[in-house]
């Protein structure tokens, strides 16, 4: 495969088929700091398709080396974030088809999850199987007090995708996440079966997107991206006792103390300002490549590019 990757200037006019990119604020006809990126099949309730998935990995691909980028706000048309796969279209396709070379679920979960900028999922409606699985591996959820979510992948007599026997008992716990892929059933997003998925639950569908938007405002100025995505990098791939925690800890946060991004973060503290960080996910310290197998995380959606 191709080593290099093409930036687009807008990611407003990049060729995609069942997603749309927006860039926020409105307006603008080059990227971003937070662009957003929706589900765009309101007619099929934003069903996942091979197509959705290959634009989604495509520009998941994309914001991870474009420092433009900061934030992403993913969110659906109209109101269902995303009814799942396309049942249709999966029953159409020949099984030696859908093993075939096709982005697959995985790939799109990989995009997200090792996109060193964090994405918030601004799931305005419901949402089950991979319509919710696809969520998981984004840093924060925003969820509708009344849609209806649920992993149901029992009752369509098939298992757990995307990862997502790995991301979701660790987000909310084994006993919840057993309940959950146990019963197939599907439930409000208040419902307690739930808790510790969403970090916020609205009673308004209408502000679940204004919501997300705003929140990711808050993190595009006054959070470091590089301190961000490693922090993230240290829970998700870090070592498995607190011991070695320690020590790793120790190691990466020495890289980052008199780094510009942690002298501009004390000074703007100090003098009571908005801090205007500058140092990019690719200014990481030595320490952060801690293992080989955290290097090639943090590069494999590079090589799952189809530029």
């Amino acid at each position: 495969m191709p080593n290099t990757i093409s930036i687009p200037h807008s990611y407003e006019t990049l060729p995609t088929t069942d997603i749309k990119l927006t860039h926020h604020p409105p307006g603008h006809s080059t990227a971003t700091p937070i662009v957003i990126v929706t589900l765009n099949r309101p007619e099929k309730r934003n069903a996942f398709t091979p197509v959705m998935g290959a634009d989604l990995q495509h520009v998941f691909t994309l914001f991870d080396v474009d420092h433009r980028v900061k934030v992403i706000v993913l969110t659906g048309a109209g109101d269902t974030f995303c009814v799942g796969a396309d049942l249709e279209i999966e029953r159409e396709e020949r099984m030696e088809e859908r093993m075939g070379e096709r982005i697959s679920e995985r790939d799109v979960a990989l995009a997200i999850h090792n996109c060193r900028k964090p994405t918030i999922a601004a799931m305005q409606g419901s949402a089950v199987g991979i319509g919710l699985t696809l969520t998981l591996p984004a840093t924060v959820r925003i969820a509708h007090q009344t849609s209806k979510y649920g992993f149901v992948f029992a009752r369509r007599g098939v298992t757990l995708e995307s990862g997502s026997s790995y991301f979701l008992p660790r987000l909310i716990g084994y006993s919840r996440a057993m309940y959950l892929v146990s019963t197939g059933g599907v439930f409000p997003g208040a419902a307690s079966h739930f808790d510790g998925l969403f970090a916020e639950v609205l009673a308004h569908r209408e502000d679940v997107l204004p919501r997300a938007l705003e929140l990711a405002t808050d993190m595009a100025e006054h959070v470091s991206v590089l301190a961000s995505a490693v922090n993230r990098a240290l829970m998700w791939r870090g070592p498995g006792t607190v011991d070695e925690s320690f020590v790793l800890e120790g190691r990466v946060l020495g890289g980052f103390i008199g780094s510009r991004d942690h002298i501009e973060g004390v000074n703007a503290f100090l003098e009571k300002r908005k801090p205007n960080f500058t140092s990019t996910v690719d200014d990481a310290p030595a320490a952060y490549y801690w293992s080989d197998t955290n290097v090639d995380n943090v590069k494999i959606a590079k090589t799952y590019s189809k530029l």
